[in-house]
C-alpha cells in the first residue's frame, strides 16, 4: 500500500463493504468513513489490492461490493441449486424493459403485439430485476418501468452499457425486431416525472402468469 492512505481509514473501507449485505454507494461509505478520507481513492486502492485475489471488488453502477473473481465461478458450482423458472414471455418483457427503458405496461404490449400477463411484470419486480420509475407525463400518468441495480448484479454487468447493442440482440432472436422496439428507447429523458411514494401504493405482486406454458429455469 502507498504511503498516501490512512491504514485505518482502508482497514474500515475493507470491513464496511465485506459486512454489507447490499453493495454500497459512494456516499454510504463517506458517511461511515471519517470526514477526511478521500472514499474514491480507497476505493480505487482497495481494488487494486484485491485484484488478483479470490474476492475482487467491483463497481456496479455507482455502488461497489466483494464478488467472488469471475475464473472462479465455476469451481464454487454447487450440487444443489435454487432455480428461478421464468416464462418464454418474462424473459422477452425483461429485455424489453432493459433497451427500452424507462417503458410503461402498454408500450410493453406495443413491442410483444400481445397482451401481456399482470403476473409478468410481477415476477420481475419480486425477483429484484425490474423497479418503477416515475410516471408519465400523460393522461392516466402511467407507471414507467426500468431495471435495477439487482438486474446488474445478477448477470455481472457493471453498467447498462454492457449490454449487448439491439443489432445483436435481434440476431439472437431475443427481441422483436419491429420498429417500435428503437422507439422508446430514444424517449426524452424530461418525460420522466417522480413517483409520489406518499400517495402511489406499492405495485401488486401476484405470481400467477397463466398466459406460457413453456417454463424455462434460469439459475440463480
Amino acid at each position: 500500500m502507498t504511503d498516501d492512505f490512512d491504514p485505518e481509514h482502508l482497514r474500515l473501507l475493507e470491513a464496511l463493504l465485506f459486512a454489507s449485505a447490499q453493495p454500497l454507494s459512494e456516499r454510504d461509505l463517506a458517511d461511515k468513513l471519517p470526514a477526511d478520507s478521500d472514499v474514491t481513492a480507497l476505493l480505487a486502492e482497495l481494488q487494486r489490492q484485491y485484484a488478483g485475489r479470490g474476492v475482487n471488488l467491483v463497481r456496479r453502477e455507482d455502488k461497489w461490493a466483494f464478488r467472488t473473481a469471475p475464473d472462479l465461478a465455476g469451481r464454487l458450482t454447487i450440487e444443489q441449486t435454487q432455480t428461478r423458472r421464468l416464462s418464454r414471455a418474462a424473459i422477452e418483457v425483461l429485455a424489453i424493459i432493459a433497451y427500452n427503458q424507462p417503458i410503461t405496461r402498454a408500450e410493453i404490449e406495443e413491442v410483444r403485439g400481445v397482451a401481456l400477463s399482470k403476473g409478468t411484470l410481477d415476477l420481475l419486480f419480486e425477483a429484484g430485476w425490474i423497479r418503477p420509475r416515475g410516471r408519465r407525463r400523460s393522461p392516466g400518468k402511467p407507471l414507467q418501468w426500468g431495471t435495477s441495480d439487482g438486474f446488474l448484479d445478477h448477470f455481472g454487468l457493471e453498467s447498462l452499457e454492457d449490454l449487448p447493442n439491439l443489432k445483436e440482440l435481434k440476431a439472437a432472436g431475443l427481441l422483436d425486431t419491429r420498429p417500435a422496439a428503437d422507439a422508446y428507447g430514444n424517449r426524452a429523458v424530461d418525460d420522466l416525472a417522480p413517483v409520489d411514494t406518499d400517495d402511489e401504493p406499492e405495485p401488486e405482486l401476484d405470481l400467477a402468469d397463466d398466459d406460457d406454458n413453456d417454463l424455462l429455469g434460469l439459475a440463480e
